[in-house]
């Protein structure tokens, strides 16, 4: 064999990653989820968090001195900040797309509508802060967000929302989920503050990928009526299939009016399932934060 016929071609040079020349210039998190803890406020339609300790520190001692410790976790799907799937929600008798929603579930689990169909995202996200356009710190109890409202933070930001986009809408509820006791922040007596049916066909109109909010049903709850009626559900879950994330704490990123951003989130890959626990971030540059070699 000849030497030129030994010698082996370099490897093609791959092209710079700029998401990672993006890390590397220095990236910000802020965390939207909620910590999950025994007695947090949630939806009664839901099993509550439980979390114990099936085996603590010195239960089970290893020859070489160490120990472990390990949890056991109980929850509902749609408990703490979490992500509907489009099985969660169906619409005389139908889920999206037409599926026949007995049907679907057929066997315990909906291989097509379930959470494990939902792609992680990173995508643009977009907080559209009602309260802040209202001149307002927080929404009134049962306040319905309107359309114009939603318009108006858009234009007041500055991040007109477009297809593929996750927007965020805060009403400045949030801020009532660490209120001593549940009543207040599941807001049954009082009411919630939300978006209306109209302001979710707003929102399937400009066909965002997902909605989220800061309350425990993204849409307005009328004082006294709990869960009795869910229409913006029925809009972006059956009608126009859009993921809707609930739970958010959107307190921190408007504070700091990061109203645009990089958007990550993935489901738990639960087969079947109505819904996942989620921990979403926001993503913005820091050049601060850079490790030097952007």
């Amino acid at each position: 064999m000849s030497d030129t016929a030994s010698i082996t071609p370099p490897a093609p040079t791959r092209a710079p990653d700029p998401l990672l020349a993006a890390v590397r210039g220095g990236v910000r998190v802020l965390d939207l989820g909620r910590r999950l803890y025994i007695g947090m406020p949630q939806s009664p339609n839901h099993p509550a968090y439980w979390h114990t300790l099936p085996r603590r520190h010195g239960d089970r001692i290893r020859a070489d001195g160490g120990s472990a410790a390990n949890d056991m976790l109980v929850m509902g799907t749609h408990v703490g900040t979490h992500i509907d799937a489009l099985a969660h929600v169906s619409h005389n008798g139908r889920l999206y797309g037409g599926a026949d929603a007995r049907a679907a579930g057929v066997g315990g689990v909906y291989p097509d509508h379930g959470v494990h169909t939902i792609a992680p995202m990173v995508r643009r996200g977009v907080l559209l802060d009602v309260p802040a356009a209202l001149g307002a710190e927080v929404c009134e109890p049962g306040y319905e967000i309107t359309v114009a409202d939603l318009e108006a933070a858009e234009r007041r930001q500055g991040t007109p929302v477009g297809p593929g986009d996750v927007v965020l809408v805060r009403s400045g509820w949030g801020r009532r989920f660490d209120d001593p006791g549940r009543d207040t922040f599941i807001g049954h007596d009082s009411g919630v503050p939300g978006v209306s049916e109209a302001g979710a066909q707003w929102l399937a109109a400009r066909g965002v990928h997902a909605a989220g909010a800061d309350s425990i049903a993204f849409e307005r709850l009328a004082p006294g009526a709990g869960h009795a009626s869910l229409p913006a559900h029925r809009v972006l879950l059956v009608e126009a299939g859009i993921y809707i994330v609930e739970t958010l704490d959107l307190e921190e990123i408007a504070a700091q009016a990061v109203h645009e951003f990089t958007f990550v989130l993935s489901p738990l890959p639960l087969f079947g399932a109505t819904g996942s626990p989620v921990r979403p971030l926001a993503v913005i540059s820091d050049p601060a934060a850079g490790d030097g070699r952007g």
